[in-house]
């Protein structure tokens, strides 16, 4: 992808952790990625969507722990010429917390902590080493927001930096003033300064989700916390912010026209299928059993206490018939079989 196809915009988000192994089954399961392990960098693991790089997930290194710096997201922000835009934003009142330094067949990379504290990475693609431009879909981001102390002086300085552009404002009441900003009447995310800081001035990055109510309960069930939502925005869209469990603030979005443009019924087809396979198999099996055993004491009770009658074709209980009615139809009965009622044939 050419270097300006993708000048000043988001292209990777990377977790620094100290536990690799929870923070990849923790997101594996909120957000739906999958892992994979790189291929330039054995000890980096690759977050996929749609069988593609969606984010990183690495170890802190000791130099980052010598900084004092807490487990977090670093986002990256594309541009033709990292040493050049370090150099820019040093004038600019930023701070160098990695000078620029390769990585091999990827890039070239540094990381900043722009005037108010907030930390991110600036990045020039080797020749075939930008990655891929994700768009919109469930897995990938959608959104950048900056929780700043300063929101002005933040537009000013990035502004100056890339080149961004205002892409509208809104009244947050007390929160002040959301401003977008973006390029090229796309906008790219916004910044404001939050009646209470959660913490230090911070990028904090959005994943498309399909559902951030289910997302939220499977975080607080994986140890995480949520600290805000699940919550509507402008437009109908849901968002939540929250904490992983090793402190490290994320958010995910919900877009209605992304959820609605998703196959539906893929999870629920395999259970169906399943029941269907299943039932006959187990009344097949049950069924004979409990057939047998009811038929063999139907036999045997009835042996003992029931006799056929072939007229009715039906069974009706044996009963011993006395008094003086049942001698007369005995005798009627012995008469027609051409016998008397002493039991003598009768003379012709």
């Amino acid at each position: 992808m050419a270097q300006e196809a993708v000048r000043t915009r988001f292209v990777w988000h990377e977790l620094m952790t100290t536990d690799t192994k929870s923070a990849a089954a923790f997101f594996t399961k909120v957000v739906g990625w999958k892992t994979q392990a790189s291929t330039q960098i054995p000890s980096y693991t690759m977050f996929m969507t749609k069988g593609r790089g969606a984010a990183g997930l690495m170890a802190m290194t000791e130099e980052v722990k010598a900084m004092g710096a807490p487990p977090h997201w670093l986002s990256y922000i594309a541009t033709p010429d990292v040493d050049r835009t370090i150099a820019q934003a040093t004038t600019l009142g930023a701070k160098v917390l990695k000078p620029a330094a390769d990585i091999p067949t990827v890039g070239r990379f540094g990381v900043l902590q722009d005037p108010q504290g907030a930390v991110f990475a600036v990045f020039t693609a080797a020749p075939g080493g930008m990655p891929p431009d994700g768009g919109a879909g469930l897995g990938e981001y959608v959104w950048h927001e900056l929780m700043t102390t300063d929101r002005a002086g933040a537009f000013s300085f990035y502004q100056s930096l890339f080149g961004w552009q205002d892409a509208g404002s809104m009244d947050m009441g007390p929160q002040g003033t959301y401003q977008q900003f973006g390029l090229d009447g796309k906008a790219f995310g916004g910044m404001f300064r939050p009646a209470q800081m959660p913490g230090p001035p911070v990028w904090l990055p959005y994943v498309s989700v399909a559902d951030v109510t289910k997302a939220a309960a499977a975080i607080k069930r994986l140890g995480g916390t949520v600290i805000n939502g699940p919550m509507p925005i402008p437009g109908g869209d849901m968002i939540v912010q929250a904490l992983d469990g090793q402190g490290v603030m994320f958010a995910l979005h919900a877009s209605k026209q992304v959820a609605a443009a998703q196959p539906s019924g893929n999870t629920a087809r395999p259970a169906p299928q399943k029941t269907a396979k299943a039932a006959p198999q187990k009344i097949a099996k049950a069924a004979p059993q409990k057939i047998t055993r009811a038929a063999r004491a139907a036999v045997k009770a009835s042996s003992k206490k029931t006799k056929f009658n072939k007229t009715t074709a039906r069974t009706r209980p044996a009963r011993r018939k006395t008094g003086p009615k049942a001698a007369a139809r005995k005798a009627t009965r012995r008469r027609s079989a051409g016998r008397r009622p002493s039991g003598r044939r009768r003379s012709r």
